[in-house]
């Protein structure tokens, strides 16, 4: 129930701003300012309790405990270092990160791909921080994380081995904003050695709340210039590198110029009049700020001597230079393109793209149905419908509809590492809406829907990568997304956002919660004289029957069936039956009350005979979605995904006393809800109304 809690007091916060780069949540309630004012109260340097200076915060295997790699390491502030340590010398640059003992190039890439935006990069590291007059050995960062931004606060003391910073340090040697940097983001993610092995694109994302796509050079689709022309339109930061064929590649230098290996920035694209023919052209930046490209329309090349019109040509050297865009494809082997969120551009002529984000969670038998593979589960995965109204404004590329990029991205799965888990197989399918369900938000499709119709398109792959995210061009129209992971009945949460070049409307797709409760109340008169004499005989002298009787008649009942499983209803069971069909407050039935139940477990008893399907005497957790709207309920994800938590045996199934107990329960709150509810759909209780309903 704590869950639950939580899950609604961050919706409520976020509703309130809070989670925007402006208002970052403090992470695990840390508050920089509060606690920086303490320490220079008291005069002590902070030291943080939730990142300790010990070997739980470097890693679990191989940076454990007992690791040959972190013999030796102690924890050192800057101050115990060098001499006069600084934060930020002359400006955040690529010669600020150097690599250590750590395999995190993915994110160090990403981290020299942010010294290029200035504005994004005092997003992530503020700058009221640093080693004067208010230092208290204390710092904060701040990053995006699955769709909020956290507030991150660390003390100073970072791993030394052999007298020398053991990852991130700069090459100036005294300025350590990057090691810090570095050390906030692995508090993030549980350890140092969570950070080992990623892609580029998740540290883009983490910097910058933007979303991330990665292209194969050898597999460019035919319109990756216009992509990249809109991409810089939209703000977007891009990034490319020449793949390595072996370690002594690393960084080496090609014939004309060009650094393998390395993380090149792409800054510019334009068509250019060249010999009476269209030149597309990309402007690319080295962040060393020397070694520049030596080919065709290179700084001082003759190309730009045959140019018409305006001309793009700088010619400094400054690390910027232009290349012909088919020399780029056939040089280059990668590119990643992090589109932003509107909240990162101060530049007005930006065209800004829409976006739109939703968290989920898949659970083992209520949520988690696994890829298209798997039909009879496929359709309990949650759902979303994305509505696509404008097309894009392309009146030069020859296609017509709806750009947009779809993201989906699994939580918090680096921290599990510890645990033994890692990356879940992920990916997404889109289905194009009938008509019939337009407009209709209101609605889980079911099993039936996804066997006769296929899917309009999907995510480029299933992949063990934190973020699946791919580019799609779409008629106008409604779409259906549903992510996935590839396997049924894999636990993991996740987050989807779709941005789209044009407004577009996105909307969780999911039942509503409601309830047809039938009046199957018997009154005395209609009690049959069998059912009379079989109730006095159960009864006994107080004619009337107990939670504990209860109990011993259905267990009788049940006992004698071979078409169903059940291993007895339990007490708790039979004190919510009594709860709700006792009138009279006295914690007993009577006969009607009694004759009202047992007509009630009859109906219940047909319903579940129904939805065995397999005759196994049980019912499998799909099959309990469809058995509770024939009963009268329709629940959405997060109450199916509780009940099957609560109610279903280890091999995801439910036997029948579960099965009746759950019906019971749930008609009773509905029907405490209904009798307090004025009609607005919501109630008021105060405390001791509260607990007297919880304790039922």
């Amino acid at each position: 129930m704590s869950g639950v809690a939580s899950t609604v007091a961050k919706k409520r916060a976020l509703a309130a701003g809070f989670g925007t780069n402006a208002k970052a949540v403090p992470y695990l309630n840390q508050n920089f300012s509060v606690l920086r004012a303490q320490c220079l109260s008291s005069g002590q340097l902070f030291c943080d309790p939730t990142f300790p200076a010990g070997s739980e915060s470097l890693g679990f295997k191989e940076l454990g405990r007992n690791s040959y790699k972190t013999r030796g390491v102690t924890w050192k502030r800057p101050t115990e270092l060098v001499k006069q340590p600084e934060f930020i010398v002359g400006g955040a640059t690529r010669t600020d990160i150097c690599q250590g003992a750590l395999g995190d190039c993915w994110l160090l890439a990403a981290i020299a791909s942010l010294t290029l935006n200035e504005y994004v990069m005092a997003r992530v590291v503020p700058t009221d921080q640093g080693f004067g007059d208010d230092y208290a050995g204390i710092f904060h960062f701040q990053f995006w994380q699955f769709g909020e931004w956290v507030d991150v606060v660390i003390d100073d003391r970072l791993p030394v081995k052999d007298g020398e910073l053991m990852f991130v340090h700069s090459a100036e040697g005294r300025e350590f904003w990057s090691a810090l940097l570095e050390k906030a983001y692995a508090k993030v993610n549980g350890c140092y050695e969570a950070l080992s092995g990623g892609s580029t694109t998740e540290g883009f994302e983490d910097f910058t709340g933007g979303i991330a796509e990665n292209y194969d050079l050898q597999r460019a689709p035919s319109n990756l210039f216009q992509i990249i022309k809109k991409a810089l339109e939209a703000g977007a930061l891009l990034g490319c590198s020449i793949d390595i064929t072996s370690a002594a590649d690393s960084e080496a230098v090609t014939r004309q110029k060009l650094v393998k290996g390395h993380a090149y920035s792409l800054t510019g694209a334009v068509e250019v009049n060249y010999r009476g023919r269209k030149e597309k052209l990309v402007r690319m930046r080295n962040p060393w700020g020397q070694v520049e490209w030596t080919g065709a329309w290179s700084d001082g090349s003759s190309e730009w001597n045959y140019m018409d019109g305006e001309c793009p040509h700088a010619n400094a050297e400054d690390g910027e230079f232009w290349m012909s865009f088919n020399e780029f494809l056939q040089h280059y082997s990668r590119i990643e393109v992090c589109t932003l969120t509107p909240d990162a551009i101060i530049d007005d002529s930006i065209k800004h793209w829409s976006v739109s984000k939703f968290d989920g969670s898949w659970r083992r038998g209520s949520t988690a149905g696994g890829c298209r593979n798997h039909p009879y589960t496929f359709w309990m995965n949650p759902q979303f419908v994305i509505k696509l109204d404008e097309e894009d404004d392309d009146p030069d590329d020859g296609e017509e509809g709806c750009s947009l990029v779809i993201g989906l991205i699994q939580k918090n799965r680096r921290k599990l590492r510890k645990q033994g888990e890692d990356m879940n197989t992920i990916g997404y399918a889109i289905y194009e809406v009938p008509q019939q369900f337009h407009g209709q938000r209101e609605v889980h499709l079911d099993k039936n829907f996804f066997l006769s119709h296929g899917q309009k398109a999907r995510s480029e792959t299933f992949i063990n990568l934190r973020e699946v995210s791919t580019r799609f061009k779409l008629p106008p129209g409604e779409y259906l997304i549903v992510p996935s992971t590839f396997e049924p009945h894999i636990n993991g949460d996740f987050c989807i956002r779709v941005f789209s070049e044009k407004q577009s409307e996105t909307a969780p797709c999911d039942d509503p919660v409601s309830a047809d409760l039938q009046d199957d109340a018997v009154s005395e008169e209609d009690v049959e004289a069998g059912f009379r004499g079989l109730f006095s005989k159960l009864a006994g002298d107080d004619m009337e029957i107990s939670a504990v009787e209860l109990r011993t008649i259905l267990n009788k009942i049940v006992s004698k069936r071979t078409d169903i499983k059940t291993d007895g209803f339990s007490m708790e069971t039979c004190r919510v039956m009594v709860n709700l069909m006792d009138n009279s407050d006295n914690g007993k039935l009577g006969l009607a009350e009694f004759a009202t139940l047992w007509k009630k477990v009859q109906r219940y008893l047909s319903i579940y005979k129904n939805n065995d399907t397999d005759n196994s005497g049980t019912m499998s957790t799909p099959e309990i979605r469809v058995a509770f709207k024939d009963a009268g309920f329709t629940l959405n994800n997060t109450i199916y995904q509780l009940l099957v938590a609560r109610y279903a045996e280890p091999d995801m199934t439910i036997d029948f006393d579960n099965f009746v107990g759950c019906l019971i329960r749930l008609e009773m709150m509905f029907r405490i809800f209904n009798k307090m509810d004025d009609g607005s759909g919501s109630i008021e209780l105060n405390f001791s109304q509260w607990l007297n309903f919880s304790m039922i």
